[in-house]
């Protein structure tokens, strides 16, 4: 297995998988059946004992809690990262209002969620098959997944998709702690941790906030009011407006309104540092 060709199949799986289409049955509009979800994938790739991991298990980082590579697999060399941005079907519905999140956004939370498992597995597996040991935290066992309509400050998961795929180079956070990468802050994270050794990528930045220009977009869409140019994201706001869509939309919820007619809803914005 190399670089190449773990990433050409993996874009493969991603564009022609039914996982990352809307089904007909379960359509929330007749007129999204088919809509696709996610647009081809960026990759990251750090070393496993990148000295970054063990500091995320320092208070206010993350915290103990959280589990180092090797920890997931002890023969773990690199972690690999994967964005995986939304589509501009996805994108295009929820900038018509930012009162309340668009219907496709909504199926891009909760069925792209389901099609990120399907990810990591066939990442698993692809290593798996040729006798290379490999996890996805994603989709272990091990891996405590915290609900986040009922997230606040003092709970966290014990693998960072985002703080991964800051790790990984991928990109650097912004005010609303999305992670806003060259394919913009639009979409979400996986990762695979492997026993393979391949290139790791040099982080271009050396801060957490350098991709973000502090323009103070997400703060006006959020209806929440959960985002401030002082303090940055609210946690305890944001669930609480994404509880509201919850009770109208179960089992859907979501928003996504500080991802979308931002200055780094697809690319990172011109002026950064």
């Amino acid at each position: 297995m190399d670089k190449a060709r773990f990433e050409q199949d993996m874009k493969e799986f991603v564009q022609h998988s039914p996982g990352n289409y809307i089904p007909k049955d379960i359509a929330l509009r007749p007129d999204l059946a088919g809509m696709q979800i996610f647009r081809e994938p960026i990759f990251g790739y750090a070393s496993a004992e990148d000295p970054l991991f063990e500091e995320l298990k320092n208070p206010g980082i993350i915290g103990p809690h959280f589990m180092i590579p090797r920890e997931w697999l002890s023969g773990a060399e690199t972690v690999i990262s994967l964005f995986l941005p939304f589509t501009e079907t996805v994108r295009a519905a929820n900038r018509q209002s930012m009162d309340w999140p668009a219907i496709e956004w909504l199926h891009a939370r909760i069925e792209g969620q389901a099609f990120q498992d399907q990810i990591c597995t066939f990442g698993e597996e692809l290593f798996r098959n040729e006798g290379i040991e490999a996890l996805a935290p994603m989709v272990d066992p091990r891996f405590s997944r915290i609900n986040p309509l009922t997230h606040n400050r003092n709970e966290t998961s014990n693998w960072s998709e985002r703080h991964v795929a800051y790790a990984c180079g991928l990109g650097t956070f912004g005010l609303s702690k999305g992670l806003i990468t060259q394919k913009g802050i639009a979409g979400r994270y996986i990762s695979v941790i492997t026993a393979a050794h391949f290139t790791r990528d040099k982080r271009p930045y050396t801060g957490l906030y350098d991709y973000c220009i502090r323009c103070g977009a997400c703060v006006r869409n959020c209806p929440g009011g959960a985002i401030s140019l002082e303090k940055g994201k609210s946690h305890p706001l944001c669930a609480a407006f994404m509880e509201a869509t919850e009770a109208k939309h179960a089992p859907r919820f979501g928003c996504g309104k500080c991802q979308v007619k931002v200055p780094c809803e697809e690319r990172i914005p011109i002026g950064h540092r």
